[in-house]
C-alpha cells in the first residue's frame, strides 16, 4: 500500500509520489495491485476520487471545538497590515482569555509587529511575544511552540509555518492577516522570487482550527466576509510555481516524460523545458537519457545542483569543502546582515570564528547536515587538485552547482554584475565583495515591486579555472554579426561562459552561406522595418493576407501564401536570403528591389487574380475611381457621399465575400458615416444627415431620393 498524508498541501513531492504512484499501479495492474491512500485535513476530495477510479471518499470529523469568527472591514490590497494586526492583537488580549496565534506573512512584519506591541504592552508581564518562523533557532521555536508558564499568556507571531505542521500548545485564539509569502520560480530566469499572495479558503480553514483544538476559540480574519467568498477554494500547487529541476531528474530515472504521467497539474511546459536543460548543463542527462553522473546525482537527498557539486567535489578531492559549502546552500543564510561573502559563512562552520547568540542555531543546523552529506559520498578522488586549501576553489564549487550565475561586474567597483545567464543581479548596499570583478552567486533574488535581482550570497570567482577544471562550461562560438556602432558585418571567434565573452579573435575567409545566414539574423533580430518597405507595399501584403484569410474561413487552407510579418520574419532564408549578395553594410539594405523580391512570393496566375479580387480601386457610380485601403480589416472605401448615389448597396471585393467598410464623407472629404450597410443607411440615417450637410453646404446637391439621384463628384450634377 502507498499512503500519501497531507496531499492538500499540494507539495511538489506529494505531487510526484501521487504521479508515480498512479504509473506504478498500471504497470502492475494484473499482477499484485497497488492500493493508494491519500489523506488530508482539507482535500478535494471527488476530484482525487476521479483519478483513482471513483474510489471512496471517508471522512473522519476528529474532536474539534467550535471556533466563532471575527470579521474585519475589507482589506484593501497594498494596504500596510501592522497596524491592524496590532489593534486586533491588544483587543484580543482585553476581550478574550488564552493565548494568541497570530498568522503574518513573513519575518519582516513578524519584527515590525513584535516591535510595535513591545512598545504598546510597556511592562506587561503577563504577556509572552514569541517570534515563530523557520530561521529562528531550536530553542526559540520550542520556546513558541510550549505551553506559557503558569499565571502568563503568549502571543505568537508566526508566518505559515504554524499552519498545519506544528500544534502550539494553549492557543485558542487566532488572528489571520490573510497573507502568505511564497516562493515563485520565475522559469524565464531560472530563479526563485518571494510573492506575497492571498491565502486560499482552506488555508483560512487551516489557520482558524488552530484555535478550537483544545477548548472552544475565536478567530479573527482582517479581511471582510464578502472577499472570502471570492478566495480561492484551495492553494495554488507547488508544481506550479517551483523550480522543477529535481522532479525532471526523477522523471528521467524513473524514464517517463511529464505526458506519459497522470497528474492533479501538469508540470508547466516552460518550468519543465528549463529544469531539462539544467540537468544537461549539469552533465545529468544526454538526450533523453540518464548520464551515469545523473545516476548518481539521483542517489542523494539534495536537490540536482548541489547534488552536482558534491560528487564532482569529491573528484577533485575537496569533498569536505564541498559538504559544507552544500550544507550552506541547504540551510537559511546563517550569517545574515554582515555582507555576503560565503567565506565568512564557512568560517562558522570550521570554527574560525563564532556565531552570535542567535544565529548558533543556524550553525548546528549547518553542521550536522554537512556530516550527513560526508556520510553520502564513499568515492575517491579522481582528480584531485593540487591545492585543496586555495580559497578559490570556493568559487570553483559554487560555480560546479551554478554555473549559470557566474557574473562579470559590468564597471569596475561597481553594484552591478551580469550574470551567465544573461540577466542582472547587484548588491543592495556597499559590499566587500564589490571589488571582485568575477562572482559566483549563490543566492539571489527578488521580492514584489522590485526591478532588480538582489545578491544576498556570493564568493570571489577565478576566471582561470575555466581554463582547467571548469573548462567544460566554456563554449567557443563563431560569431558573425553586425557592429551596431559602425553599420558593418564582423567576424569573430568568441569563448564564452554562457552569455558572458570571455575572449574574442577576428575570423578571416568566411564562406558566403554563414554570411548571408548574418544577414538574415540581423533582419530577424532588428524586424522586416530595416527592408525598404514602401506603403504601396504594405497594402500588397495587406491583399493577399484577406485573400488568405477569407479562404482560411471557409476551406481551412489556401492557394494564397502566407506574407504576414511573422511568417516572412520566419521564412527569410527561402525568399530574402538569395538578394543578399550585394549587402556588405546597413545601408546596403534600402539598395534592395523589395517590390520584385515580395512579388515573386506569388507564382502565376496569383498576380492576375489578386488584381481582380482584392483590386486597388473601386469604381463608383459618379465615374471616380477610388482607391481601396487594405491597412484595415474590412477594407475602407473614403467616399464623398455623394458620388454613390444611385448605389443601393455596400460594394463587395473577393467574388463578393468581402463586403467593403465605406467612410461616407463630405465635400469638404470629412467623414460623416461610417458603415458596411449602405442600404440600411440610406433608409433610416440619410434624412439626417442630408439636413445637416444641406446646412452647411447649401450649394451642393442633396437629393430627398438618394436611390434614384444622380452621382456626382461635383457641386451638382451637369444636368442638374
Amino acid at each position: 500500500m502507498c499512503q500519501i498524508s497531507k496531499l492538500a498541501e499540494r507539495s511538489l513531492d506529494a505531487d510526484l509520489a501521487l504521479a508515480l504512484s498512479l504509473n506504478g499501479r498500471e504497470l502492475f495492474r494484473d499482477e499484485q495491485p497497488l492500493k493508494i491512500l491519500l489523506m488530508s485535513a482539507t482535500l478535494e476530495g471527488e476530484r482525487l476520487s476521479g483519478i483513482l477510479d471513483d474510489a471512496p471518499i471517508l471522512r473522519s470529523e476528529g474532536r474539534m471545538y467550535p471556533v466563532a469568527m471575527r470579521w474585519g472591514r475589507p482589506f484593501v490590497p497594498g494596504e500596510f497590515i501592522e497596524p491592524r494586526v496590532v489593534q486586533t492583537v491588544l483587543d484580543a488580549i482585553n476581550d478574550e482569555s488564552g493565548s494568541l496565534l497570530v498568522f503574518l506573512p513573513g519575518q519582516a512584519e513578524i519584527r515590525r509587529v513584535n516591535q510595535q506591541l513591545a512598545d504598546a504592552l510597556g511592562s506587561r508581564s503577563d504577556i509572552l511575544l514569541c517570534p515563530l518562523h523557520g530561521e529562528l533557532d531550536l530553542a526559540a521555536q520550542r520556546a513558541a511552540i510550549e505551553p506559557a508558564p503558569k499565571g502568563q499568556r503568549k502571543v505568537v507571531l508566526a508566518t505559515n509555518i504554524a499552519e498545519t505542521s506544528l500544534t502550539i500548545d494553549g492557543v485558542r485564539v487566532v488572528i489571520d492577516a490573510g497573507l502568505a509569502r511564497l516562493p515563485r520560480f520565475d522559469p524565464g530566469s531560472g530563479m526563485t522570487r518571494l510573492d506575497t499572495q492571498r491565502i486560499s479558503r482552506a488555508s483560512a480553514t487551516q489557520r482558524a482550527g488552530r484555535a478550537g483544538r483544545l477548548e472552544p476559540g475565536v478567530c479573527y480574519r482582517l479581511w471582510s466576509e464578502d472577499q472570502h467568498a471570492q478566495m480561492a477554494a484551495y492553494g495554488s500547487a507547488e508544481i506550479l510555481q517551483a523550480d522543477l529541476a529535481g522532479l525532471a531528474l526523477q522523471l528521467a530515472r524513473w524514464g517517463v516524460t511529464p505526458e506519459q504521467l497522470i497528474w492533479l497539474d501538469m508540470p508547466p511546459s516552460a518550468s519543465y523545458a528549463q529544469a531539462r536543460q539544467l540537468l544537461e548543463r549539469l552533465g545529468a542527462l544526454h538526450g533523453a537519457k540518464l548520464t551515469p553522473h545523473g545516476e548518481a546525482m539521483a542517489e542523494l537527498p539534495a536537490h540536482p545542483r548541489i547534488a552536482h557539486l558534491l560528487l564532482r567535489g569529491q573528484d577533485l578531492g575537496l569533498a569536505d569543502m564541498a559538504c559544507d559549502v552544500a550544507a550552506l546552500l541547504g540551510e537559511r543564510d546563517i550569517l545574515r546582515g554582515v555582507g555576503a561573502d560565503v567565506h565568512s559563512r564557512l568560517a562558522l562552520l570550521s570554527g574560525e570564528s563564532r556565531a552570535s547568540r542567535g544565529g548558533q542555531g543556524g550553525v548546528q543546523r549547518a553542521k550536522q547536515l554537512a556530516r550527513q552529506y560526508r556520510g553520502y559520498l564513499r568515492g575517491k578522488a579522481t582528480q584531485p587538485v593540487a591545492d585543496p586549501d586555495h580559497p578559490r576553489w570556493l568559487g570553483a564549487l559554487l560555480a560546479l552547482a551554478y554555473p549559470d550565475r557566474v557574473a562579470q561586474q559590468r564597471k569596475p567597483g561597481g553594484a552591478e554584475y551580469r550574470l551567465a545567464n544573461g540577466r542582472a543581479a547587484l548588491f543592495s548596499e556597499v559590499d566587500g565583495l564589490m571589488k571582485q570583478p568575477w562572482l559566483v552567486i549563490a543566492d539571489l533574488g527578488s521580492r514584489q515591486g522590485q526591478r532588480e535581482e538582489r545578491i544576498y550570497l556570493a564568493a570571489e570567482f577565478d576566471p582561470a579555472l575555466l581554463e582547467g577544471v571548469l573548462s567544460e562550461q566554456v563554449s567557443v562560438v563563431d560569431q558573425l554579426d553586425w557592429d551596431e556602432r559602425e553599420g558593418v558585418l564582423r567576424a569573430e571567434r568568441q569563448r564564452k561562459v554562457g552569455e558572458l565573452v570571455l575572449s574574442r579573435e577576428p575570423l578571416t575567409g568566411l564562406d558566403e552561406a554563414a554570411r548571408t545566414g548574418a544577414l538574415v539574423n540581423l533582419v530577424r533580430r532588428k524586424g522586416l522595418e530595416l527592408l525598404p518597405w514602401t506603403p504601396e507595399l504594405r497594402q500588397w501584403q495587406a491583399r493577399v493576407g484577406l485573400l488568405r484569410q477569407l479562404d482560411l474561413q471557409v476551406q481551412g487552407d489556401s492557394e494564397w501564401p502566407d506574407v504576414s510579418d511573422t511568417a516572412l520574419l520566419g521564412s527569410l532564408e527561402d525568399w530574402l536570403a538569395p538578394y543578399l549578395g550585394r549587402v556588405s553594410r546597413l545601408s546596403h539594405f534600402a539598395s534592395l528591389d523589395l517590390s520584385s523580391i515580395v512579388h515573386n512570393l506569388l507564382k502565376w496566375p496569383l498576380p492576375q487574380r489578386l488584381e481582380e479580387l482584392a483590386p486597388h480601386h473601386i469604381k463608383v457610380p459618379s465615374g471616380s475611381s477610388v482607391r481601396l485601403d487594405y491597412s484595415e480589416h474590412p477594407p475602407i472605401l473614403a467616399v464623398r457621399l455623394q458620388e454613390l448615389f444611385g448605389l443601393a448597396d455596400t460594394p463587395r471585393i473577393a467574388g463578393g465575400r468581402q463586403v467593403v467598410k465605406l467612410h461616407l464623407l463630405s465635400p469638404a472629404r470629412r467623414p460623416v458615416q461610417v458603415t458596411q450597410d449602405l442600404a440600411n443607411f440610406w433608409r433610416s440615417t440619410y434624412a439626417e444627415v442630408k439636413k445637416d450637410l444641406k446646412g452647411r453646404y447649401p450649394k451642393h446637391y442633396w437629393p430627398d431620393d438618394p436611390l434614384v439621384a444622380e452621382a456626382t463628384a461635383r457641386i451638382k450634377p451637369r444636368k442638374a
